[in-house]
């Protein structure tokens, strides 16, 4: 099963494939999930990526399962594989939605043991869980706040990795006990971070007033999408009375969504103006 790119680490710049990724998710999957290759580098040459660093980044993202070659009449380009429609789909309503969970919503316990003859499926297992966002309670004992229990299942089962596990939704963990413990099974002070990073890099953007240019909403957008995408995987609705008072996931989710509604209309004007040459 094809997984997501991996995302660059808290503070670096978007790659290259993070940015076609972006690219596919948001102005392909209209178009059937294909773009041609000239419509692609004129694209990404918005970011100020060239076409040789294009062409290696597509390369790489074609071994990785994610696109494949297709031509549309005489026109030679890319297209989205059904693998990576999928991961796409699934991103979704995690990324562009807002879902936070109360302190008395409960919890999805993970508990799965994987023989030592499929290490192989184990660290599948394990990727997959840390990818859904979920903190580690022991080895073989993951958490997640309980509104993950569909999605977590879904995708457990259509990645043939549901026969290692046992999902318990709605599980208790005593609210002192909870809120000693969040800490511990999330990497709480590298996701602020993270988030302090995401804030930086984007509060100027908001700054501006009127209806903005839209080459400019392109480049902001992709990138503001680029950075975003990864976090609500890594913060997955955890309870705000279980997290530090100055916690700045939320303003940083707000910043998220007023760039977004600037934003998103002029950028995809100029997208379809670049993608008709």
């Amino acid at each position: 099963m094809t997984a997501a790119p991996a995302d660059p680490p808290a503070g670096a710049a978007p790659q290259p494939r993070q940015l076609v990724v972006t690219l596919y998710g948001l102005y392909a999957r209209e178009r059937g999930g294909w773009l041609s290759v000239a419509a692609l580098v004129r694209l990404m040459a918005a970011l100020g990526v060239d076409e040789p660093a294009v062409r290696s980044t597509v390369s790489r993202l074609k071994r990785r399962g994610w696109l494949e070659a297709r031509r549309e009449g005489d026109v030679a380009g890319y297209a989205l594989t059904d693998a990576a429609r999928e991961v796409l789909a699934e991103g979704d309503a995690r990324i562009f939605g807002r879902r936070r969970a109360g302190a008395d919503d409960g919890w999805l316990l993970v508990v799965f043991s994987v023989p030592e003859s499929e290490r192989e499926r184990r660290h599948r297992l394990r990727s997959e869980l840390t990818r859904l966002g979920f903190g580690t309670v022991a080895p073989g004992v993951w958490i997640a706040p309980a509104h993950l229990a569909e999605e977590a299942a879904d995708v457990l089962r259509r990645r043939d990795l549901d026969g290692y596990v046992e999902l318990f939704t709605r599980a208790r963990v005593p609210g002192g006990a909870a809120r000693g413990s969040v800490a511990r099974w999330w990497d709480l002070d590298a996701l602020h971070e993270r988030y302090a990073v995401f804030l930086d890099r984007h509060a100027g953007v908001a700054a501006g007033r009127g209806r903005p240019d839209p080459a400019r909403a392109f480049a902001d957008y992709v990138r503001l999408l680029t950075d975003w995408r990864a976090l609500p995987y890594a913060d997955p609705g955890l309870p705000l009375d279980l997290l530090p008072a100055d916690w700045n996931g939320v303003r940083a989710a707000d910043l998220f969504a007023r760039l977004r509604e600037r934003l998103a209309g002029p950028a995809a004007e100029q997208a379809a103006r670049l993608v008709a040459g």
